[in-house]
C-alpha cells in the first residue's frame, strides 16, 4: 500500500486518508474516490489529495476484517458486518467466552494491519454482547498476512462461546453446635441464587454433623446429580480435614486444595467418579464474586478446571474491592482494593453511677486518666481516625484528652443509655469510613493491638462483617461493624449497646481470638479501681 499525496490525475480509486470539506464537497475519511469525486474536486481547484492506494498484494480493508473475522469466530458467535475496517463478534448464546488465547496472540503477532481485541477467557456474557472486534489498521492489510491469520485459526476456532448447561447441583452442609438454621437457610438461598443464574436447578440440600463419618453417610444419600458442592461448619485447613477426608471415604478423589483467588483461597476441587465436588470456601455462603464463581461457571459450560487451570487463576485473581462498596456502582469503574477505612468510636459519656461521687474516666492511674489510656490505645492502632463521644461532665472528660488528635461529640442525652452515646457518635463517623470499632472508655487494659487484630479479620466479601474478640471462649470489647449494619445501631434504645444485633446476623459475625484478657476487664465499681491501681503482686509472678 502506497500512502501520501495523491495529484487528481491518479486520484481515481485511491482511498481518502483525511476528511475534506471544501464548498458543496464533504468527503469522509475512507472514501474511495471515484470518477465522479475526482471532478468534483478538480472543479474547486483542487490538485492534490492525501491517500491510500492499494497495490497487487493488498487487500481492503473490509474484506480483510471480514475474512479474520469469518476464520476465528466459533460456535455461539455471531459474526457481524464490516464497517471502516471492523467487524464486530457478538455472543449468540448466554455462557462463557473460551479463547486459544495463543492463537489469538498469534494472529497479533502477524502484522501491525491485523488486530483482535477480545474481552478476557471465560468471562461470562449474555446473547448479543460484544466478545471482540477485529480491525484493520487503515486502510488494508497484505493478502498475504490475511491468508496466514486463517491458516492459524484453522481447525478449531480460537474464539467460541460455551453455552451454560442446566445442571443439577447436590448440597451439603455440616454444622457445629450453637449454628443457626437461619445461617444455613441463607447459604440455600444464595447457592440457588447461583445454580438458578446459571440455569441449573438445586435439586437436593441436606445437613449433618461436621463430622468424617456423618458426611460420608450424607454425601452417599445424595440422590444423583451433575454436581456435588459441600459447605462445611468450619474452614478447610488440610487436606486430611473433614471434607476432603469424608470425599475419599465416600470413594471420591481430591485433586487439589486452594486456589491463587481471594476471596475464594479455600475451595476444594475433587470427583466421585464422573461427578465434580467442590468443598466451598467460607466466602461462597456471600453473594459476592469470589473464586467459587468461576469455578461453578466453568463446570456449568461444560469446561471444568483441572488442577493445573486453577492454579493459573492468580492472574487477575484478586477480586476483593472495598470493604464498603464490594461491586461497583452502575456507571463507575471499580476502585483498586485498598486497605479498610476504620473509625474508633469511644464511648466516654456515661455517669459511672456505680462509682459514687468518682467519675471514673477520670480517676487517674500513674498520673494519666482511665479513659486516656483507652483513647492512646485507639490512636496507636490502624483506626484511621478516633472520635470521643462524652456526655457527663463532658468538658472536663475532654480537657482530660487535651492535645490529643481526636474528634469529640457531646450526648446531651447520656442519661439515656449507651444506645445514644452510640447514635451520637455513628452521626459523626465520616463517609468515607468502612466501619465503625465501638471501643469502651472504662476498658483501660484493651491495647491497640487488638484493635489492629479485628481491621485485619474484617472483610464483608468474606462474611465478616462483625467483628469481635475472644478469650477464653467468651465474647468481649471493642467490637468492630461493617456500615451496612449502622442504621439498625443508631435505632437501638436503652443502655446494652449494639450487642443484642450480633444474634440476629451471626452469619456476619467473625470471632477474633485474643491472647489478652483485657477484652473482658472494665472498671465499674471503687474494687475494680482500686484493684487496677495496685502494683502487681511479685508472688504471683513465674
Amino acid at each position: 500500500m502506497q500512502f501520501g499525496p495523491v495529484t487528481l490525475d491518479d486520484a481515481e480509486g485511491a482511498i481518502l486518508a483525511h476528511s475534506l470539506r471544501l464548498g458543496s464537497v464533504s468527503f469522509k475519511k475512507g472514501r474511495r474516490l471515484s470518477a465522479a469525486d475526482v471532478a468534483a474536486l478538480r472543479d474547486l481547484g483542487v490538485a492534490s489529495v492525501v491517500a491510500a492506494t492499494l497495490g497487487p498484494d493488498d487487500l481492503g480493508e473490509d474484506e480483510a476484517a471480514s475474512r479474520v473475522a469469518a476464520a476465528v469466530a466459533g460456535p455461539n458467535v455471531t459474526v457481524a458486518a464490516a464497517f471502516t475496517g471492523r467487524v464486530n463478534l457478538f455472543a449468540a448464546a448466554r455462557g462463557l467466552l473460551c479463547l486459544d488465547p495463543s492463537r489469538v496472540d498469534a494472529i497479533n503477532l502477524l502484522d501491525e494491519s491485523v488486530t483482535i481485541a477480545t474481552l478476557p477467557d471465560f468471562t461470562p456474557v449474555e446473547p448479543g454482547q460484544m466478545l471482540a472486534t477485529v480491525k484493520i489498521i487503515p486502510f488494508a492489510a497484505p493478502t498475504a498476512c490475511v491468508a496466514q491469520a486463517e491458516r492459524v485459526a484453522a481447525g478449531t476456532p480460537p474464539l467460541r462461546v460455551a453455552p451454560f448447561r442446566p445442571l443439577s447441583v447436590g448440597l451439603i452442609q455440616t454444622r457445629l453446635p450453637g449454628v443457626k438454621d437461619s445461617v444455613l437457610d441463607k447459604t440455600v438461598a444464595v447457592t440457588r441464587d447461583r445454580v438458578e443464574a446459571l440455569g441449573g436447578t438445586l435439586i437436593a440440600e441436606t445437613r449433618c454433623d461436621h463430622d468424617e463419618a456423618a458426611l460420608t453417610a450424607g454425601i452417599r444419600s445424595l440422590p444423583p446429580a451433575d454436581l456435588l458442592l459441600i459447605a462445611g461448619a468450619s474452614a478447610i485447613t488440610d487436606r486430611r480435614d473433614v471434607l476432603p477426608a469424608a470425599i475419599e471415604r465416600a470413594g471420591g478423589v481430591v485433586e487439589h486444595f486452594g486456589m491463587p483467588v481471594d476471596p475464594g483461597n479455600l475451595l476444594l476441587l475433587a470427583r466421585i467418579g464422573a461427578t465434580p465436588v467442590l468443598g466451598l470456601p467460607g466466602c461462597a455462603r456471600s453473594p459476592k464474586l469470589n473464586g467459587f464463581d468461576w469455578v461453578l461457571q466453568r463446570i456449568a459450560a461444560g469446561v471444568p478446571p483441572t488442577k493445573a487451570d486453577v492454579m493459573r487463576m492468580g492472574v487477575g485473581g484478586l477480586l476483593a474491592e472495598i470493604p464498603s462498596r464490594p461491586l461497583p456502582r452502575s456507571g463507575d469503574a471499580p476502585e483498586t482494593p485498598r486497605a479498610p477505612r476504620v473509625t474508633a468510636l469511644v464511648l466516654a459519656a456515661g455517669r459511672s453511677s456505680r462509682m459514687g461521687d468518682t467519675n471514673k474516666l477520670l480517676a487517674e492511674v500513674d498520673g494519666t486518666p482511665l479513659l486516656a489510656r483507652a483513647v492512646d490505645a485507639a490512636l496507636a492502632s490502624q483506626a484511621a481516625n478516633v472520635i470521643v463521644v462524652t456526655g457527663h461532665q463532658g468538658e472536663r472528660v475532654a480537657a482530660a484528652l487535651s492535645g490529643k488528635p481526636v474528634t469529640f461529640v457531646h450526648n446531651p442525652d447520656f442519661g439515656e443509655g449507651l444506645s445514644r452515646s452510640l447514635r451520637a457518635g455513628l452521626a459523626a463517623v465520616p463517609s468515607e469510613s468502612d466501619a465503625v470499632v465501638v471501643c469502651l472508655g472504662d476498658m483501660p487494659r484493651v491495647a491497640s493491638g487488638i484493635i489492629d487484630r479485628l481491621i485485619a479479620a474484617y472483610s464483608p466479601t468474606e462474611g465478616r462483617a462483625v467483628c469481635i474478640p475472644t478469650a477464653h471462649g467468651k465474647q468481649g470489647n471493642p467490637v468492630l461493624w461493617d456500615r451496612a449494619f449502622f442504621a439498625e445501631m443508631a435505632a437501638l434504645t436503652g443502655d446494652s449497646g449494639a450487642k443484642r444485633l450480633i444474634g440476629r446476623h451471626a452469619d456476619r459475625v467473625c470471632e477474633v481470638p485474643v491472647d489478652d484478657a483485657g477484652i473482658l476487664y472494665d472498671v465499674d465499681t471503687p474494687e475494680l479501681l482500686a484493684q487496677f491501681r495496685a502494683p502487681p503482686d511479685p508472688s504471683s509472678a513465674g
